[in-house]
């Protein structure tokens, strides 16, 4: 794997968030929906800001660039867009500064063994910076802890059960790639759009693994119903049929409240994350205007 340049390397990281926000997705705030706190355009700006954060990511410490990627953010935005899409897109954005010889995913793994105390504490302070809605509290590495001693793969150890980007951190991204980027990538080169194959493979792993931000609201009873309804409208061609097509359909107004509960939130973190890979995988950035004539 070639090392990818700094500016390259924020540039896919920025483009991941804009893509994903951009495609629409049943539940999530898209350029036809926004929530009552927060609006597509905050998520544009949020992309913007996260840029000098990620042009140091091969540089920094993965906390680092999670803490200043959030208070980018925050300077410029008054909700949390992008918390979970810094703790997704860091570790990744490391790897592909490095040049591993042995390509993005061992490069990955070789970043999440090398995390520290330090990179714990910095992401904790970030998640408090962001205060994500939804956030308890646990016996062992709670975010508003006095001090950490563990290190941050350690503390997603702990959490892996309860939220999915912390099993990432654990399972070297095997959302991520197996499912997520594995997904995205059969639909782009069956000759599919770029926004269609971005939401089968939103729907995908919504289907496989219930959605944490929706556990964390509501129980998991409501996020395996969530991830239930997604299987349905897999089993149905998704958005490459239109009986898929009215069961997307049925979703989004499943999906919505004034409260937006039961958005899908970690997954579009996963599916930013898919498309980061996928960016950098093929140097899809070299050929960019033409993934966007295909969008």
């Amino acid at each position: 794997m070639i090392a990818l340049p700094a500016d390259e390397v924020a540039w896919a990281a920025q483009l991941a968030c804009i893509l994903e926000a951009t495609a629409w997705k049943p539940g999530n705030v898209s350029r036809m929906h926004d929530f009552a706190d927060c609006r597509f355009e905050d998520f544009l700006v949020s992309a913007v800001a996260v840029g000098p954060a990620f042009r140091e990511a091969a540089r920094s410490p993965v906390g680092k660039t999670i803490l200043e990627a959030v208070r980018a953010t925050r300077r410029l935005v008054g909700t949390n867009t992008n918390l979970g899409l810094a703790i997704a897109l860091a570790p990744l954005a490391k790897a592909v500064g490095t040049g591993h010889p042995d390509g993005l995913r061992a490069a990955v793994a070789e970043v999440l063994e090398g995390l520290s105390v330090e990179d714990a504490r910095m992401a904790y302070e970030a998640i408090r910076v962001a205060s994500p809605a939804g956030l308890g509290k646990v016996q062992r590495c709670d975010v508003y802890d006095d001090d950490v001693d563990v290190t941050l793969r350690a503390a997603m150890e702990l959490a892996r059960d309860r939220d999915a980007l912390a099993g990432e951190y654990v399972t070297g991204f095997e959302l991520a790639f197996e499912v997520g980027y594995a997904t995205l990538l059969i639909h782009w080169e069956a000759g599919r759009k770029l926004s269609d194959s971005i939401l089968q493979t939103f729907l995908t792993i919504l289907a496989r693994r219930p959605d944490s931000l929706i556990a964390r609201k509501n129980g998991p009873a409501a996020s395996e119903r969530v991830s239930g309804l997604a299987q349905g409208v897999l089993k149905h061609g998704g958005v490459f049929s239109e009986e898929g097509l009215e069961e997307l359909k049925n979703l989004d107004v499943e999906l919505r409240d004034e409260r937006h509960r039961l958005n899908p939130g970690t997954t579009a973190d996963l599916v930013a994350a898919a498309i980061f890979i996928f960016l950098v995988e093929g140097r899809k950035l070299h050929s960019f205007k033409d993934l966007l004539k295909c969008w």
